[in-house]
């Protein structure tokens, strides 16, 4: 018996610490140079071994918040005329190259989406690979698109890309699910897992893999006629089915789509773009309005106005979008104070009120307009301690039904001057620890692995852009086990929503990710079903006929459960 054999026959039933100890102890019986890494160690295993590694999870933290996320980027692009501001770097022929739009093409999500081509299939059967040999469950997963102002880029390339995304899911799932389980030896055949993952030989036999696979799938639909037509096309362009068909198809995948965002800004959000939004089936946009004062955005040359900013964030919200405002402290003209208050305001200001904010301090970045001023001594960056200050102080405010996604960007390489550490928010806590600020927001109290005891369900009633919203919670000591927005319109945008209707425009339940179907510690015990039933008792009181969700496109089975129908775009009920 060797090393592998023996790890996998004493495998099951041990957590991830028994399991770390017996590879030790296995590696200095059999007198291995090093410890074997655990995902090149689960590679070995074989269905069965897999199966009693299901409860053990490499970087666990990935999906702790439910759900899978998946973070990929189009291809490089230019900004709409208007915008031209002067921090941002990367785009077409930039001073880092062709990299995507606000990017430097060294950050984690944009290297793997340049060595997938920035191609949606490849991206997302790549960090499905990444994800199965994690660990994770990857049933539910929640996709952003980034790399720039999605917005913006042609309908055709929109539209193709869009379908790329519910194609690769279902197509992952056709390859390697067996009755709903993994089959890990024809996963392993496939990737070619004894090669080391980033060489370009290995890339390059993953591509051959993929257009054979979908080659395969073609010749079952018997379509080969129209591939030999348009076989000067890219494989996946030239197999990938319309959009409705792979959306209805990903409803019942054993890889879903629950969650679909797109990043844009405030004057390319129009009623047209919106509803364009709303056919590819996003449930979330990222806003990037950057600042509250009209002075810094006409300095910054953005391009727009807070008017704007305002009018996006009302629309969004009544066709029942959630939004994440990205908000960027330390822009010229800045101060502590000043910056403060701006980041107050985004709360205390019904017009904005956001359900979610990322917070990017403005970096000095070599072949900006910035980068000039700041040689010439025209601008002074906020840096480490100032940022922190600013942060750590406005957190003490933050209301309990918003969630801080992020407070750095993702940069790590190519900056000149500003706050140059990834780890600021590491900084802020610290901070927020001395000075005795405890934060509200729904990151830093979502259930974990706590043990839940005397769950107990809050409503909280606030007014927002015209509206008026409802956050309705399920807590347990002082931890969101999870909530539901409910928000009642104050316009008619579309034909399925009214005044006399409510609209669900987000609903989740926290605790690691399962399989859909299986009961896990917090996930599927009904507490969805809780919140979904409060918000329907909410609209009755309040006099509304209908109730509507804006549903994920692997969702929709859940409310159908719950009997809602296709309505549209959206799912509702008559109440």
């Amino acid at each position: 018996m060797g090393f592998y054999e023996e790890f996998f026959e004493n495998a099951a039933g041990k957590n991830l610490n028994e399991l770390l100890k017996l590879r030790t102890e296995l590696s200095k019986k059999y007198k291995l140079k090093g410890l074997p890494n655990l995902i090149r160690l689960f590679s070995k295993a074989n269905n069965e071994q897999r199966r009693n590694l299901k409860d053990i999870k490499i970087k666990p933290m990935r999906s702790l918040s439910g759900v899978t996320p998946i973070a990929i980027m189009t291809k490089p692009g230019k900004c709409p005329r208007q915008a031209k501001c002067i921090y941002c770097p990367g785009g077409l022929n930039s001073y880092f190259g062709n990299v995507p739009k606000s990017y430097t093409g060294n950050e984690p999500a944009s290297l793997r989406a340049k060595r997938n081509y920035y191609d949606a299939v490849l991206q997302i059967f790549n960090r499905l690979e990444n994800y199965v040999l994690l660990n994770h469950n990857i049933g539910k997963c929640d996709v952003i698109i980034m790399g720039g102002t999605f917005t913006n880029f042609p309908k055709k390339y929109k539209d193709e890309f869009v379908k790329n995304i519910y194609f690769a899911f279902n197509t992952f799932s056709e390859l390697f699910f067996v009755n709903g389980e993994i089959n890990f030896e024809k996963f392993y055949k496939f990737f070619e897992l004894g090669m080391d993952f980033k060489s370009k030989e290995r890339i390059k036999k993953v591509k051959r893999n993929v257009k054979e696979a979908f080659l395969l799938k073609k010749k079952i639909f018997d379509k080969r006629k129209q591939l030999k037509k348009e076989q000067k096309k890219p494989f996946w362009k030239s197999l990938q089915g319309k959009l409705k068909k792979e959306q209805k198809k990903n409803e019942n995948s054993n890889v879903r789509c629950i969650g679909l965002t797109i990043e844009t800004r405030p004057d390319c959000c129009s009623l047209e773009k919106c509803n364009e939004m709303l056919e590819y089936g996003v449930t979330r946009v990222e806003l990037g309005i950057q600042s509250v004062y009209d002075s810094q955005l006409r300095k910054v040359k953005r391009g727009h106005l807070n008017k704007e900013s305002i009018e996006a964030i009302k629309r969004l919200k009544n066709l029942g979008f959630k939004i994440n405002l990205h908000y960027m402290p330390g822009l010229p003209g800045w101060n502590i104070k000043k910056d403060l208050l701006g980041l107050k305001k985004l709360f205390s200001d019904e017009r904005y009120k956001p359900d979610m904010l990322k917070i990017y301090p403005c970096l000095v970045m070599p072949g900006t307009p910035l980068y000039e001023d700041y040689k010439k001594g025209k601008f002074t960056p906020m840096r480490l301690n100032e940022a922190a200050e600013v942060i750590s102080e406005f957190k003490s405010d933050i209301p309990k039904y918003a969630r801080i996604m992020r407070i750095q960007r993702d940069i790590s390489k190519g900056i000149t001057d500003g706050v140059n550490r990834t780890n600021l928010r590491q900084y802020v806590s610290l901070l927020m620890k001395t000075k005795k600020i405890k934060c509200n927001c729904i990151r830093c109290r979502e259930i974990k692995n706590e043990e839940i005891k005397n769950p107990e369900m809050n409503v909280l009633e606030y007014n927002a852009s015209s509206g008026k919203e409802f956050f309705i919670s399920v807590d347990a000591n002082d931890k969101l086990i999870g909530f539901c927005r409910l928000r009642f319109v104050n316009e008619s945008l579309r034909k399925e929503i009214n005044t006399d209707s409510g609209i669900i425009r987000e609903l989740h339940v926290y605790g690691k990710s399962v399989k859909i179907g299986e009961k896990g510690e917090v996930q599927h015990h009904g507490f969805g079903k809780m919140l979904v039933k409060k918000a329907e008792e909410i609209c009755l009181r309040n006099g509304k006929k209908k109730i509507l969700v804006i549903s994920g496109i692997g969702v929709k089975g859940y409310y159908r459960k719950l009997g809602y129908k296709d309505d549209g775009v959206y799912m509702s009920k008559m109440l």
